[in-house]
């Protein structure tokens, strides 16, 4: 099954198993064997030529789904060694039902140990599921260490055990999963923070289990679709002139640092945009023009130059290398004293941090974890821990449109599902990729009235080019190599 648009968190998907119970009428336990088939489904797909599996069981319902998963991949000739980390006794529910059954079809059931893992192709992690609230006891964590060592591929039911599947944050030891199916709902979990390292790829299965349109039951945050691109993007008038496509400013650049607005310059023109000026010291003219003539570039010596250029504009993007000097601040207090649609990036999000600058609606603030740490006053690992409360926080804070930064960039508004970009590669953890995002979300800003909408695509866009440059590899990618792709992104 395509994996949905929407995630939801932990407790989300509780409920609606509930619903499924209570209101579809549903029997928990026909869920569980709905779960274990899926399961057997995508673990024939994902590797066809296993034969031998390992299953490891914890005592709770992810427990049940691997007895009901051991019961029918016996059922369908392959060998099945079902381990039980926890005492089959302790079992309740549907649970026991599952293990009960497993051993009622014939199903052998073994204590764990680590010299049977040895025996599958295929290790299948069935221990904690969901339920998981802090670090695994030691004895579960051991098991999991183990399970980590085999040297075996490892298929996680529902969520990798030990994995937060609302944050994303490993709780100490946690299965590291070549790939996962997960049941009923996405959880977020698998998508932010850590998830996307332990889970690996991730399959789906509602189980037959429809979301009811009622309160409590919207998605947490919804993935970026390409289709959106076509949304903020339409398609070009034949008779449409470059006036049609808005006029950028983009200042930044302060003394030494002539590459940051060149870049953001670039990526802004590369999405669209019909006229983009960058505003830089009077010393990165010269390079800048050199190296891209197709930029406007204007040398800030005066306050009033300044101030006729923002005139002149559609949208303002303020920080790639701006500094933090006495010129870098005049020219934020200028900018922000317009009233024009705004992308705020690096230093003049630390010169807001700073001011504590009053917040506005028609801005686009792009932090990455430190500078959302900075604009919190909290520090960046707390950022990091619950990605989801960090910017829910930054949004209450400062309104307007947010872009979180980072593996699994968020992008959040005010009420609107916040979205989740999974594109995107590690090569792009370089310098100047920053300045490029911010260019091309100004860029598509300048041709798109919806800010949101803007700032997504601008977003996906950035990390579809980063996936293209990274083609021939990750290392070694260059901030300009993402410039040169966004063409064909937004051409889709």
């Amino acid at each position: 099954m395509a994996l949905p648009i929407a995630l939801y968190s932990t407790s989300q998907v509780r409920a609606l198993d509930a619903h499924a119970i209570d209101v579809q009428g549903i029997p928990g336990y026909t869920l569980m064997k709905r779960a274990g088939e899926a399961a057997l489904r995508y673990l024939r797909t994902r590797w066809p030529m296993a034969h031998r599996i390992v299953i490891v069981c914890g005592g709770g319902n992810n427990g049940g789904d691997g007895y009901v998963l051991g019961r029918f991949a016996q059922a369908a000739g392959l060998t099945v060694a079902v381990l039980s980390a926890v005492a089959p006794d302790e079992l309740k529910g549907d649970a026991r039902q599952a293990c009960d059954d497993f051993r009622g079809s014939g199903g052998q059931l073994r204590p764990f140990s680590q010299e049977l893992l040895r025996e599958g192709e295929v290790i299948v992690d069935a221990l904690l599921g969901t339920g998981v609230k802090g670090a695994a006891r030691p004895e579960i964590a051991k098991v999991i260490t183990r399970i980590n060592s085999a040297g075996r591929p490892i298929f996680a039911l529902d969520v990798p055990s030990g994995l937060d599947s609302d944050t994303g944050v490993p709780l100490g030891e946690t299965v590291r999963a070549d790939c996962t199916v997960t049941f009923v709902g996405l959880k977020t979990g698998l998508f932010i923070g850590d998830g996307p390292e332990f889970a690996g790829t991730v399959f789906f299965d509602d189980l037959e289990v429809v979301a009811p349109q009622a309160k409590g039951f919207e998605p947490r945050l919804e993935r970026i679709m390409e289709t959106e691109i076509l949304q903020a993007l339409p398609r070009r008038r034949r008779s449409s002139n470059k006036g049609d496509f808005g006029r950028v400013l983009i200042v930044g650049s302060g003394p030494g640092f002539p590459g940051a607005a060149r870049l953001a310059g670039e990526a802004c023109l590369r999405v669209g945009a019909g006229l983009v000026t960058v505003a830089v010291a009077p010393e990165n003219v010269a390079p800048i023009s050199a190296g891209r003539p197709e930029l406007i570039c204007l040398a800030l010596v005066h306050q009033g130059e300044l101030e006729d250029a923002i005139e002149r504009a559609d949208v303002i993007a303020i920080g790639p290398g701006l500094g933090r000097t006495d010129w870098a601040r005049k020219a934020l207090t200028a900018v922000l004293n317009s009233r024009k649609p705004l992308v705020i990036d690096a230093d003049a999000l630390n010169l807001v941090a700073e001011a504590g600058t009053r917040a506005r609606d028609n801005w686009i603030l792009t932090p990455h974890p430190g500078e959302a740490g900075r604009l919190l006053g909290i520090k960046t690992d707390d950022v990091q821990n619950d990605r989801l409360a960090a910017l829910e926080h930054l949004i209450e804070r400062y309104h307007g449109t947010i872009v979180l930064k980072g593996a699994g960039t968020l992008v959040g508004t005010a009420n609107r599902i916040p979205a989740l970009c999974e594109r995107g590669n590690p090569g792009m953890a370089t310098a100047g990729t920053g300045d490029v995002l911010t260019g091309a979300v100004a860029g598509i800003l300048a041709q798109c009235p919806d800010t949101s909408l803007a700032a997504r695509v601008g977003v996906f866009v950035h990390a579809m080019a980063g996936d293209a440059a990274a083609r021939g590899g990750e290392r070694g990618l260059l901030a300009s190599d993402l410039t040169r792709e966004l063409h064909n992104c937004v051409n889709r």
